[in-house]
């Protein structure tokens, strides 16, 4: 869930001072093992795959990955050095091994094709418009033909409940970086960033407002 601007990064409650209650609120207000395993079961991870959670933040979602895929490589990635200490600590406690990297999520460090899978969970709607589609872009090169990106992240409320409530995170994290979020837009620019077969894959209606899970997947070579 941090941020991942061009210069600097905006931890994911959007102050430091903030980061070591991240856990705990999505714990007790956002439903996050069921939206979570419902993320991971919809990408149908296969026994080799290579899997990217971009924007890993404490590493909640890399490490259920790694416990519900244990045959696969998993690597957590994060622009934000204290979130990614509390990953570290949070991995040696479950006794798991997780490669945890630090990089932009619009300059990854990773080669060509290089996954099968790549996740984020309530990372893009801290991005500029700009850096959405940067970031988009860079998953697209990082993809194998046919891999798949799977996310999590706020979608476009449905009533005025939703919307009320959705001026919460938007108050947290900015107006200006939410508001593709509000305006349902995720899904086109996933589309414009060259993804195929993009849709919304569930809905949960949270405290905070409507939060979505999306899939596209990269085109494979014809011919």
């Amino acid at each position: 869930m941090t941020a991942m601007d061009r210069n600097h990064y905006i931890p994911a409650l959007r102050y430091d001072w903030l980061t070591s209650f991240y856990d705990p609120i999505l714990r007790w207000t956002m439903r996050e093992p069921v939206f979570k395993r419902r993320l991971i079961e919809q990408a149908r991870i296969a026994k080799g795959h290579r899997v990217l959670d971009l924007g890993c933040g404490t590493a909640t979602l890399t490490l259920l990955l790694r416990q519900t895929c244990p045959e696969t490589e998993v690597i957590g990635l994060d622009g934000d050095p204290a979130i990614l200490t509390i990953a570290h600590a949070k991995a040696a406690r479950a006794g798991l091994s997780v490669a945890l990297h630090r990089a932009m999520a619009y300059a990854l460090p990773y080669a060509d094709a290089s996954f099968n899978r790549v996740f984020s969970s309530l990372m893009f709607h801290h991005l500029t418009t700009a850096n959405k589609l940067r970031t988009l872009r860079e998953v697209l090169r990082v993809l194998r033909p046919g891999g798949e990106l799977h996310i999590a992240d706020w979608g476009k409320p449905t009533n005025r409940l939703l919307r009320g409530a959705f001026l919460m995170v938007q108050l947290l994290d900015g107006f200006a970086t939410t508001a593709d979020n509000v305006k349902g837009l995720l899904p086109k620019l996933v589309a414009s960033a060259g993804f195929q077969d993009v849709r919304e894959s569930a809905r949960f209606t949270t405290p905070f407002g409507a939060l979505c899970l999306y899939r596209a997947q990269k085109p494979a070579p014809t011919g």
